[in-house]
Parts: structure tokens; sequence; C-alpha cells
């Protein structure tokens, strides 16, 4: 896609939102964006679109943590990939936002209502 310009956005969801995002813009003559392919990051606000888009990507596999890659077009947001299992270096070096402790978080508030609904169930 010609006005990506080589470069990607990778936004963190976890679980009915974005905690995290930034774009990766591939060294010159790379197709590849991802970091390790000797890429750079920045971190990027994203539109409601592009937002709701990566939300309904994990939410259309069934996954609460991910990793979608987007990328950013004339059309709207183009969903590339979602990653079920994201690396989280490149994402929290990038903007500095603790993405490991938001899945933490996430995963404690969930256990819990997890247990109180299993609670009530059971009249215990």
């Amino acid at each position: 896609i010609k006005e990506a310009k080589g470069a990607d956005v990778r936004a963190i969801v976890v679980g009915n939102k974005v905690v995290a995002a930034y774009k990766r813009q591939g060294k010159e003559g790379e197709f590849r964006s991802n970091l390790h392919a000797g890429g750079h990051g920045l971190p990027i606000k994203l539109k409601a679109s592009e937002k709701n888009a990566a939300i309904l990507a994990a939410k259309a596999l069934g996954l609460k943590v991910a990793g979608v890659d987007l990328l950013q077009s004339e059309r709207g947001p183009l969903i590339l990939e979602v990653n079920s299992s994201p690396g989280l270096e490149g994402v929290e070096r990038t903007t500095g936002i603790d993405v490991a402790g938001a899945i933490i978080q996430y995963m404690e508030e969930n256990y819990q209502l997890s247990q109180v609904k299993t609670k009530d169930k059971i009249g215990a």
C-alpha cells in the first residue's frame, strides 16, 4: 500500500482496549518494518477507527491479549496480522508504557470476577 510508506502500526490490545501503540518504520530497502529486522519505532496516538479495528480483530479471534499489526491507508485501517503472543520489549521500550503490568492487572481483575461468579453459582 503506497500511502503506508513502508510503515505499519502495532497496537497492543488488552481486554477491550488498546493499551499501547507505536508506528514501525522499515529500514531502507526492507519491506518488513519489524524492529528486529532493522526498523525503528515511534509512539503514536491512534485514531478511534484504528483502535476499534484492533479491538475487533482481537475479539474476532477470541483473544484477550493481542498484538494487532495494521496499515494506515486512505481507506482506513487495514489489518495485517493478529499476534496471540506479542513481544513486549519493543512496545514498552518505544512507548514507555508498562504493557506487562496492564496485562497482569487485567488478569487479576478478571480472575477475581470469575471467582465471584463461580461462588455465586455454587451458593458458597
